[in-house]
């Protein structure tokens, strides 16, 4: 708004920072560390060039993860008054957060294939072991073969309807457990692996930004 030729800022500009920022440039912008909304949207276009952050001295080649540091909401709010210092500013996410700046991996498909097939490979001998471990510990074959002599009055050579059925719904309950059936999903919902990812790196996230708050360089300068 303009009175006497002075303009007044009063729109307010509302802040959502997620916990964890990725980036593929060195330079990081505000339009890429936050998401913001404002009724004067000039404001916003000019905000989101604005340069937040420079990793400097990171690591390039195969690894994704280049560089990482943590940015207080305060650098937002620093550099946003330095261009509109009467702006009203309103933050609805994270106080603090994470920034990665990450190197784009050439796609190497011979490479992907062979570190999926051993993953593969790993996971199913290792359930396959743990499976029978299990069930040789709470004797699960002694049990069929007396729950079949029960039913039938006769002995079982342990390969009867009970193994079968048995084989059969182990092999259903995990496609229904980990949701997935080849590269299909077969519900909306997240898998259990993607769950415990997601967690995984919350936790990961709260506990840099925790460390870096406890060792006093919480807020980082560009």
């Amino acid at each position: 708004m303009i009175y006497g030729g002075i303009r007044y800022m009063s729109e307010i500009l509302y802040l959502k920072p997620e916990k964890n920022v990725r980036t593929y440039n060195r330079v990081l912008t505000l339009g890429e560390a936050v998401e913001m909304q404002c009724a004067d949207q000039t404001v916003v276009n000019r905000l989101k060039t604005e340069k937040l952050y420079a990793f400097q001295d990171v690591k390039s080649g195969r690894h994704s993860c280049a560089g990482r540091t943590i940015i207080s909401i305060l650098d937002v709010v620093e550099k946003i008054q330095a261009v509109y210092p009467n702006l009203e500013i309103q933050n609805l996410g994270e106080m603090d957060f994470v920034a990665e700046y990450s190197t784009k991996p050439e796609e190497k498909k011979l490479w992907t294939f062979l570190k999926v097939s051993l993953v593969c490979v790993l996971c199913f001998f290792g359930s396959a072991f743990s499976i029978m471990a299990f069930n040789n510990d709470v004797s699960t074959v002694k049990l069929f073969r007396q729950f079949y002599t029960l039913l039938t009055g006769q002995t079982s050579d342990g390969f009867t309807v009970l193994e079968f059925t048995y084989s059969l719904g182990l092999a259903v309950g995990i496609l229904a457990f980990f949701n997935h059936l080849g590269g299909r999903r077969l519900t909306k919902e997240p898998t259990p692996i993607e769950v415990e990812m997601r967690l995984y790196e919350d936790d990961v996230d709260t506990t840099l930004i925790k460390t870096a708050a406890r060792n006093g360089v919480h807020r980082k300068k560009s």
